[in-house]
């Protein structure tokens, strides 16, 4: 379960922005279909700090990275009521075309310890020096330097040049961490196809270089598609500003090109969101196609079992009645032997007074066959009678190991004393929700598929959580997504009375709560599936 940052000295802080971010290919010609390229994101870390509400001014440096090792910097930063001032000077910086004609200028940038990157503003640079005076409403960041293709861009490149140092005088009243964020790679840029092919032109202002940048990199992410509106007032800015340089008025050309820079990036961000939006749609429908490809599939099995069913039946009734017959016509035999016998007394009767010692030697004899017959009998029944009963203990197990190779193909699922266990992790889960992800719904559709075929089975939900949060909302959690489940269950046509859900909070891990992994294990919901059908019935058993 998620909580709360606290941010003491050296923790790390591990982030990641938005899963994949959507960078800019070469334009084509039709403007319906452009080409899109995603992004290969690198981690990097720097230092952040906590400049404290209201602490007053503090000093920081600035370092060349290894691609610049000559840059240098200074900053002072001031906390006060309502944001925090920056004002930052720099030297021996080269130009940015150095590490590619795609890189036209330089962006300070404030680096939350959550890896969110926010654009503080553009390093003009005169003679390889520059400052720049900005403030910021974030209290804990890192700042960096990296080359741009425009001023306007929301995340950086990976061409860092400058990093924050703390001073010696820094350490002892602020918090250090590391902070972590990503980066575009070197080189995304380059897939524009030469970009401008750029031989930078004294005359053109550097701004106007900017501008046609950020127009190529908003078309070839789509922004003429998917963010018409803003790309065409882009546009349009942009042509103002070039007959303004053709005018020879060239600070109006600048103040247009930067409007326009700012414009093309807004209409990248919408772009890359809609298609985000697309892409998100389009997984939607695809779950929504599984789950019900699922349910079908269920349902043909649920009609096959039916079918099955049925036929065991007859064979059961024929069988049945089969032995009947055997014993009706045993019945006969031994009512014709008894009527023999009878009528042999009758007839040893009428003999003469001669016969009465063979009469009765012959009764006897009679008696003890009948009764060694009936004994014979007793005994045959007795033995059709454990079989039956072996029979149906065989078909039980065969029926649970069935269950549980079936369950074992959707879920995770263990053979217990108290019945087979399915496993659900907390990733079927949102972060400390109780609502059901798509693919939860999936697996637990072709789950109830499997357990409608089988009459007489019931499930019992049972919720856990790991240690983290406090007793009563872990309780609760267990309880609602527990309930979660066997609401989805119901909904899948399974019987209401063969349905239970409960929950335990953090009272039964099955992993230690110390490591991030043994929390993600205890994180889960159990179904137990019993019933006599398996030779299991819901409650028994110990609780492991």
């Amino acid at each position: 379960m998620d909580t709360p940052h606290n941010f003491r000295a050296s923790r790390i802080c591990a982030f990641a922005l938005t899963g994949v971010a959507t960078l800019f290919g070469q334009a084509q010609p039709d403007q319906t279909a452009p080409t899109v390229f995603k992004v290969n994101a690198v981690a990097k870390s720097t230092k952040a700090i906590n400049y404290r509400h209201r602490s007053g001014s503090t000093e920081i440096d600035f370092t060349g990275t290894a691609i610049m090792p000559k840059a240098k910097g200074h900053a002072r930063v001031d906390s006060r009521s309502g944001a925090i001032s920056i004002d930052a000077n720099f030297r021996e910086v080269g130009a940015a075309s150095q590490f590619g004609a795609e890189y036209l200028t330089y962006v300070l940038w404030a680096v939350s310890p959550e890896g969110r990157p926010k654009n503080l503003g553009e390093i003009l640079l005169d003679g390889g020096k520059g400052s720049l005076r900005v403030t910021t409403d974030l209290q804990v960041f890192g700042l960096i330097v990296t080359a741009e293709p425009y001023f306007s861009v929301t995340q950086p490149s990976d061409v860092i040049i400058m990093e924050n140092e703390v001073r010696a005088d820094t350490l002892g009243k602020f918090e250090i961490i590391d902070a972590k964020y990503e980066l575009l790679q070197r080189g995304q840029y380059e897939k524009l196809a030469n970009v401008l092919q750029l031989r930078p032109d004294p005359a053109v202002p550097i701004e106007l270089y900017e501008a046609r940048n950020a127009m190529q990199i908003a078309q070839s992410s789509g922004a003429g598609k998917y963010a018409s509106d803003v790309f065409q007032k882009a546009q349009t800015t942009l042509q103002q500003a070039e007959s303004y340089l053709n005018q020879k008025q060239r600070r109006p050309a600048i103040m247009i090109a930067r409007e326009t820079a700012q414009t093309a990036e807004d209409a990248r961000v919408i772009a890359v969101k809609r298609l985000e939006e697309e892409a998100l749609d389009r997984e939607r429908e695809a779950a929504a196609a599984r789950e019900a490809e699922a349910k079908r599939q269920a349902e043909d099995e649920q009609r096959r079992r039916a079918q099955a069913e049925e036929q065991r039946k007859a064979e059961e009734a024929r069988r049945s009645q089969a032995e009947a017959a055997k014993a009706a016509a045993d019945a006969a035999r031994a009512t014709a032997e008894t009527q023999r016998l009878q009528a042999e007394l009758a007839a040893a009767k009428e003999a003469a007074e001669r016969a009465k010692a063979e009469a009765a030697q012959a009764q006897a004899a009679a008696l003890a066959e009948t009764a060694r017959r009936d004994a014979e009998k007793a005994q045959s029944a007795a033995a059709e009678a454990e079989r039956l009963r072996q029979q149906a203990e065989r078909e039980k197990q065969q029926l649970r190991a069935q269950l549980l190779q079936q369950l074992n193909a959707v879920l995770e699922t263990k053979d217990t004393d108290r019945g087979l266990v399915v496993t659900m992790a907390d990733v079927l889960f949102d972060s400390g929700q109780y609502t059901l992800r798509p693919a939860a719904r999936e697996k637990l559709a072709k789950l109830s598929g499997i357990v409608i075929a089988h009459s007489g089975l019931k499930l019992a939900a049972e919720g856990h959580t790991d240690s983290t949060g406090g007793p009563e909302f872990n309780q609760k959690l267990s309880v609602k997504r527990a309930e979660s489940v066997v609401e989805y269950l119901g909904g899948q046509g399974l019987s209401r009375d063969s349905l239970t859900a409960s929950g335990f909070g953090d009272t039964r891990p099955i992993a230690g709560n110390n490591t991030a992994a043994g929390r993600q294990q205890n994180r889960r919901v159990e179904l137990i599936v019993s019933g006599e059908v398996i030779g299991t019935a819901i409650g028994s058993g110990t609780v492991k």
